[in-house]
């Protein structure tokens, strides 16, 4: 039959040199590794030697040797020799060691004839290693060679190869740790045939009879213990592109981080190590080595879907600079902020009043995040994240809402390792490429390459640029204090990200060689205090890149990259009341950035301590000046923390003017729709509306569908019941101004 052997075989898993990483026993539970085409020298001379010295020599049966066992069997009275050459012993083997009778010699003799014809010597010769038993459930020359001495059977010593080649003649009667004299024996004699023969020397003789022989099986490799669950559904041979130093590494890293992290009842991670150019996957921790029963040991960690977290910002900042929304320097609004029922935080729990774009990003805050992500379009962002193939991500996105870019979604950390090394790739594209397929992680070897996807598809280099010249910034999250003992030689576009409820911890970092993903949490979702991207999965990557070859940094995508005068206090294109400008490299779509609008020119008194205006001063006295002014609301919480911010002055007694707001609602916002608000026994609660006023202490009188509500001074929060049903709120201040906003309750 062809072929000759269908049994099933172990799933063995190879690191891209050879070296074995995992292994699985059959479905038989038989150690069979795949068929080998190659016998090592030293176990094909032994076995020779000890079973068909004449192999190569005759057509597949030895008339000598049969005549030979035929004269011993009749002194003896019995079978006691069977005379059957290598080729015979392949055909028995496949035949499932049926009866040894006369009839069934005979068909051996026949079909090992038929053997010769097909078959090579050598490939006879591999099948017999591949297939014969070595005693126990191991089967074949390289389950045996790693069973009973760890390691690979072309690594065998004389005394092991001769150990090996005397086991199968009775598998079941000499085996190690039983029988061992006479196991000795028989390899020691086997030993001393191949001196006679001068097929070894003297010294290597006596230094193979000196080499003991194997005890209890020994356990296999578990380097890739998860990785290897991927390919249980087909098993067999697996070389794949794993570096083996760099996996051990990586599997020491896990075992060192789980001790430390236990104590902490955090108990499992995963690192993930992809090669940007060919997306090779180098390294594959699925998990640590977390023994523990109900700890989630077994779960492939790098397949599991997890709460993002933060780790998705980077994504949504290169999009809207290249959508020219912002670049780096623009500021983006950190206030107080709710929609409908929901009211994101950032993890300090604290206000910035205005923070610039790319600090937002590399800090983390969640606010900035939360409503750029709504300028720029919650649809536009996740069909981004779908032609990145995050394939998790699959509900309609109003599923998930504004919630998406704070961890409302759940993604694999293979998914998100492949979408920044695409990221990292696109970058390093100098021409365009016309196909639209996606680019993949590779974890088996694979001729050729993938083809990648054309860069200006999703986000251009410009925006990549610039957002990863970001997030090597050393501005990080509050929550984070003590980054800086993860510092790097190196630099490393990096980012962290924590879910909600301190579930799920993320670390990725980008060079344009390599692309590192760690997570770190609990299989099972249960939260714990300080697990944190930056406390728990930023040092094991930093330690991760520390041990990764030298590394470089991208390079300026010149072409695609225009200069800009933006204005300095608020990173938008400089209009002529700006003062103060820079010049920032960015992509062609900062054109289309909107202009300042926080800068404004106010007319002064000769003392400049007061404004003025044309109806109570003389327009040849006034001083015209610039003057960098933001929204009550964020300039409310944005001075607290900037020293330097100069308020507007006051106007001259006698002077006023309207034209600039004294106060902003920030609760409810204009259009917006609301939803009553209940406690646990479902009862409805109030809403509170929330204002905010230049000055500290003045008044604001609340008013309702022309209701009078009542006043409040120095804090602006006010507790409102409302039917559902379309809404008019109005404030004025003490000074007589007014701004109202008209709101909708839903039902």
């Amino acid at each position: 039959p062809e072929p000759l052997f269908n049994d099933p075989v172990s799933t063995v898993v190879l690191a891209e040199d050879g070296e074995m990483l995992s292994a699985h026993i059959a479905t038989n539970y038989q150690w069979r590794f795949p068929e080998t085409d190659t016998v090592p020298y030293k176990f094909a001379t032994a076995l020779r030697y000890f079973e068909d010295e004449y192999f190569y020599y005759h057509p597949g049966i030895n008339p000598v040797s049969m005549f030979r066992a035929l004269r011993q069997n009749l002194k003896a009275g019995k079978v006691v020799s069977g005379g059957s050459t290598i080729s015979m012993q392949v055909i028995r083997l496949s035949r499932k060691n049926k009866n040894r009778t006369v009839g069934q010699k005979i068909i051996e003799t026949i079909k090992a004839l038929r053997l010769e014809t097909r078959y090579s010597k050598d490939e006879i010769l591999a099948l017999y290693a591949s297939h014969a038993p070595f005693g126990g459930n191991i089967i074949g020359l390289g389950a045996a060679s790693w069973r009973y001495f760890g390691h690979p059977a072309n690594s065998l010593s004389w005394g092991e190869a001769a150990t090996l080649a005397v086991l199968p003649n009775a598998p079941g009667l000499i085996y190690p740790g039983r029988n061992r004299e006479e196991l000795l024996e028989k390899r020691n004699r086997l030993l001393i045939k191949l001196r006679d023969d001068d097929v070894i020397d003297s010294m290597t003789c006596k230094l193979a009879m000196d080499e003991p022989l194997p005890g209890k099986p020994l356990p296999l490799p578990d380097l890739a213990h998860h990785l290897q669950g991927r390919f249980l559904s087909t098993p067999g041979l697996k070389r794949t592109n794993i570096i083996y130093s760099w996996q051990q590494h990586a599997v020491r890293l896990a075992e060192k981080y789980h001790r430390a992290l236990s104590r902490n009842q955090i108990h499992n991670l995963a690192i993930l190590v992809a090669e940007v150019k060919t997306g090779k996957v180098r390294v594959y921790v699925g998990n640590s080595d977390c023994k523990h029963q109900g700890q989630g040991g077994e779960v492939d960690v790098v397949m599991a879907p997890r709460s993002t977290g933060s780790i998705l910002k980077p994504i949504l900042y290169a999009a809207a600079i290249d959508e020219g929304i912002i670049v780096p320097p623009s500021l983006l609004a950190d206030i107080p902020t709710r929609f409908a029922g929901f009211a994101p935080m950032n993890f300090d729990k604290t206000y910035s009043g205005a923070v610039p774009a790319g600090d937002a990003l590399t800090q983390s805050l969640n606010i900035p995040a939360v409503r750029l992500l709504r300028d720029f379009g919650l649809d536009k962002f996740y069909n981004i994240l779908q032609r990145m193939n995050i394939s998790s991500i699959n509900r309609n996105p109003d599923d998930y809402g504004l919630t998406l870019i704070l961890g409302g979604a759940e993604a694999r950390l293979w998914e998100l390792v492949r979408a920044y090394a695409s990221m990292a790739d696109a970058m390093q594209q100098e021409v365009q490429i016309n196909s639209k397929s996606p680019y993949e992680l590779s974890i088996l070897q694979m001729k050729g390459e993938t083809a990648r996807m054309n860069p200006s598809e999703i986000i251009s280099r410009a925006g990549l640029w610039q957002t990863f010249n970001v997030l090597t910034g050393v501005s990080r999250p509050r929550e984070e204090e003590g980054w800086q003992r993860f510092a790097s030689s190196r630099k490393i576009a990096w980012k962290t990200g924590t879910s909600f409820g301190h579930r799920d911890a993320w670390a990725i970092g980008i060079t344009p060689e390599y692309v590192v993903g760690v997570w770190v949490g609990n299989a099972s979702g249960e939260g714990r205090p300080g697990l944190t991207g930056g406390s728990v999965a930023a040092p094991v990557l930093f330690d991760m890149f520390g041990f990764l070859p030298p590394t470089s940094w991208f390079r300026a995508p010149e072409s695609d990259l225009v200069q800009i005068e933006v204005c300095k206090y608020s990173g938008y294109r400089a209009s002529r009341n700006c003062e103060k400008t820079q010049v920032i490299e960015a992509g062609n779509a900062a054109f289309r950035l909107k202009s300042c609008n926080y800068c404004i020119t106010v007319n002064l008194d000769s003392t400049e301590k007061y404004r003025v205006s044309s109806d109570c001063y003389p327009v040849q006295e006034m001083v015209r000046k610039s003057w960098f002014v933001l929204p009550p609301a964020m300039e409310w919480f944005y001075r607290k923390q900037n020293p330097l911010y100069r308020s507007l002055t006051p106007y001259l007694e006698g002077c006023k003017e309207n034209s600039l707001k004294s106060f902003e609602i920030i609760y409810p916002e204009q259009g917006s729709r609301l939803f009553i608000p209940r406690n646990l026994s479902g009862e409805k609660e109030k809403m509170v509306f929330e204002a905010v006023h230049r000055k500290a202490g003045a008044v604001l009188y609340w008013h309702l569908d022309d209701q009078y509500m009542g006043k409040t001074s120095h804090f602006h929060q006010f507790p409102v019941s409302a039917t559902a049903g379309k809404h008019r709120l109005v404030l004025v201040d003490n000074e007589g101004f007014e701004q109202s906003v008209q709101f909708e309750i839903l039902d």
